[in-house]
């Protein structure tokens, strides 16, 4: 077998020569918890190698069609081996471009940074590093960005927190959630449509063209902008605050919409 099946949903293939530490448990642990379904590349045999790594997690990717790699830079003690990685990286692109590859990597900074970075940088796929010492929850966020997923529940700042599963959204306050009941339909939706983009990309614009979809009316644009400000002052009012132009939720002039985080 080149890989051992762990949970169920989305399939996340697990480069490591190192996926028996504690560190990297917690990191499968995390990815079960979260409902994905990692795959563990582990060759057998008294000598493993790179190459064993890098033949066994190519034939991985074609049997399992993964959503995406979490992949190790470094496999092994030698100098050959140090940038292994990113030798499997350039396989896996030169395959399929399309594939999300995150690599974990203790090169995330410091004098070899560059030539990690260097490497995704000739890609034409979705590659990200992450330092290996990261904590599980700062992973498997950073897997989801790439795959272009949610989770079922977005906290948008600490002040609300988006539970897209139950449509319904919260005010959080001392620990505690009250439900926001004048939030629904639509404004629930606008929110929605929102708060995905921001976990995708803190800072990404959703244009109007996804968002006038919830309006109603012969100006679509009129009554979008109607629904935001409705959506504006609910949140504000559930957490006795005042949202202005610049703030929460920002219209980017002909563009679209933008959703940041209120500070407390």
């Amino acid at each position: 077998m080149t890989s051992k099946s762990i949970g169920g949903g989305q399939k996340i293939l697990v480069v490591d020569d190192e996926h028996m530490s504690d560190l990297m448990r917690s990191v499968l642990r995390r990815l079960e918890t979260d409902g994905f379904r990692p795959l563990v590349v582990a060759p057998e045999g008294e000598h493993v190698t790179g190459d064993d790594y890098e033949a066994h997690a190519l034939f991985a990717i074609e049997a399992e069609r993964p959503s995406a790699v979490l992949l190790d830079v470094r496999f092994g003690e030698y100098d050959s081996d140090r940038f292994k990685g990113l030798s499997i990286l350039k396989k896996i692109v030169d395959r399929d471009s399309s594939m999300p590859v995150l690599m974990f990597t203790q090169y995330a900074q410091g004098p070899y940074r560059d030539t990690a970075v260097a490497a995704s940088l000739t890609a034409s796929t979705s590659v990200d590093f992450i330092d290996k010492l990261a904590s599980p929850e700062e992973v498997v966020l950073r897997l989801r960005r790439l795959i272009g997923s949610a989770p079922e529940s977005i906290k948008i700042g600490s002040l609300f927190e988006l539970d897209a599963e139950n449509a319904a959204v919260y005010a959080l306050s001392g620990g505690r959630r009250e439900l926001i009941r004048e939030i629904q339909g639509m404004k629930l939706e606008i929110l929605n449509e929102l708060a995905s983009a921001m976990y995708r990309s803190e800072g990404e614009l959703v244009p109007f063209s996804r968002l006038e979809r919830f309006s109603e009316g012969e100006n679509s644009r009129a009554s979008l902008r109607v629904r935001i400000r409705e959506l504006k002052v609910s949140l504000g009012r559930a957490v006795s605050r005042e949202f202005g132009a610049t703030e929460l939720i920002i219209n980017v002039r002909n563009r679209g919409y933008r959703l940041v985080p209120p500070t407390d």
